[in-house]
């Protein structure tokens, strides 16, 4: 860790220096005022002078150390540690200055205290990352009181931080849980009733608490004197396919984060779950060209395969190709599959010009079209009209919104099945679609 070093002069040196300025004005008729400002004066510089020499005995009295993850989640809060510990034998006042990313744009942030001798102080904050892809912490700065306070000594210590931004690992690991543990419906998770036969018993097993009674194997009930049930285990190896769209309509933002970026998040979450519920997983994105292919697959790696994909998404936000897209999966996915088509439509022209391709992909496989909702327009349309420009943004808003709703009705007309969701609720609302479907046996 290299350190670079500079000195400058507190406030509380020039109030002295003041002071000694005034002692010289008033000793123009008093001789004792005059020796008085001389020997206050070479009693300041010295005393400086021992100040500055104090402060050089150990040109890095403190060490400083960033603690994070080499992989931080996307739109999560990622705790990050900044310890200091003083390696001299004397005290140091200190104001720390982190070297946030860039995109924090944080600069009035600082951390102060004071280390005693050979002691540590570490501090804790969350950062949450808006784009994927390389992130640089730069230099911190510190700055060091000196022991008489006449000088700071100010020091930029090299120690960059390069991580990597992945879509969001907490938040697969949160609805991972939430979809296979008994109480699911606080949480937002449809406890969703299996229907036909899409099911094979698997074995006999003691009854728990939330296991659907009809289930209940009598016979083997009496012989034990306990509750006993039937176990079914769900149809498997049904191939998914998740295709993101990357065209220009995917580059909104919606606190910050683009609903690309939020699409890759909940394509991650879905992959977990399809995985672990036995299905094989694929993966598809494209805008004017087909971007990434990823076939369909079950095994152990897929979810690796997964996770480096969606990392290495890149785009220009040009515009969709549907053509290409129905081309590719004719080519990749030749059985009857799950589509889950993560895409945009703002206007009605937008969803028509698509939907002779939707309608023939929707053909061949189960295709469910996923689109957002705007959180602004929603905002806009409830706010408190007080002005003439209040009424009419709030007009505008209802209309596009109301345009939205057109487009959901319009799909579902022509036999496609669609989820208008807030961006927030994605992945919920995508999960609840997927077991759903599921249930009732459509894949």
């Amino acid at each position: 860790m290299k350190v670079f070093g500079s000195l400058y002069l507190t406030r509380f040196f020039f109030v002295l220096l003041i002071i000694d300025i005034l002692l010289f004005g008033m000793s123009y008729n008093y001789e004792f005022l005059y020796k008085i400002a001389i020997i206050y004066l070479i009693s300041l510089l010295g005393a400086v002078f021992i100040d500055v020499f104090i402060s050089f005995l150990n040109t890095n009295p403190i060490k400083f150390q960033r603690n994070l993850q080499s992989r931080l989640n996307l739109g999560d809060p990622n705790e990050i540690e900044i310890v200091l510990e003083n390696l001299s034998g004397q005290p140091h006042a200190f104001t720390l200055y982190e070297g946030y990313p860039l995109d924090l744009q944080d600069r009035s942030t600082s951390y102060s205290g004071l280390l005693l001798p050979h002691a540590t102080k570490s501090y804790k904050y969350f950062y949450t990352p808006k784009k994927r892809g390389d992130l640089q912490f730069r230099n911190p700065f510190l700055i060091i009181r000196s022991f008489l306070f006449l000088i700071n000594k100010k020091l930029e210590i090299e120690h960059e931080s390069n991580v990597h931004v992945y879509p969001s690992v907490l938040q697969l690991k949160k609805y991972e849980l939430l979809v296979f543990q008994q109480q699911k419906i606080s949480s937002g998770i449809k406890k969703i009733r299996r229907l036909g036969n899409n099911s094979e018993f698997e074995q006999i097993k003691n009854y728990v608490q939330g296991d659907e009674l009809k289930t209940i194997n009598w016979k083997a009930t009496s012989r034990k004197g306990e509750l006993m049930i039937n176990q079914y285990q769900e149809e498997k190896s049904q191939h998914v396919f998740l295709v993101i769209d990357k065209s220009r309509n995917m580059q909104m933002e919606f606190d910050d984060l683009t609903m690309l970026d939020y699409s890759i998040n909940s394509a991650l979450v879905f992959s977990n779950i399809a995985l672990r519920k036995g299905d094989k997983t694929g993966l598809i994105t494209f805008s004017d060209k087909i971007g990434s292919l990823l076939p369909a697959d079950g095994s152990a790696l897929q979810m690796k395969r997964i996770i480096e994909t969606l990392y290495n998404q890149k785009t220009y936000f040009r515009e969709s190709n549907y053509e290409l897209l129905y081309q590719s999966l004719s080519k990749t996915a030749r059985t009857r599959s799950l589509i889950i088509l993560y895409t945009n439509f703002e206007t009605e022209f937008a969803m028509r010009r698509a939907l002779p391709i939707l309608r023939q992909i929707n053909q061949k496989h189960v295709l469910v079209v996923v689109f957002f909702q705007n959180n602004e327009l929603t905002n806009m349309a409830y706010q408190d009209i007080t002005t003439v420009k209040t009424l009419y943004e709030t007009a505008i808003a209802e209309r596009m919104i109301t345009i939205k709703t057109k487009i959901a009705q319009e799909l579902k007309r022509n036999g496609i099945q669609n989820i208008l969701t807030k961006p927030e609720d994605l992945s919920i609302n995508t999960i609840n679609k997927y077991l759903e479907l599921k249930a009732k046996g459509a894949i």
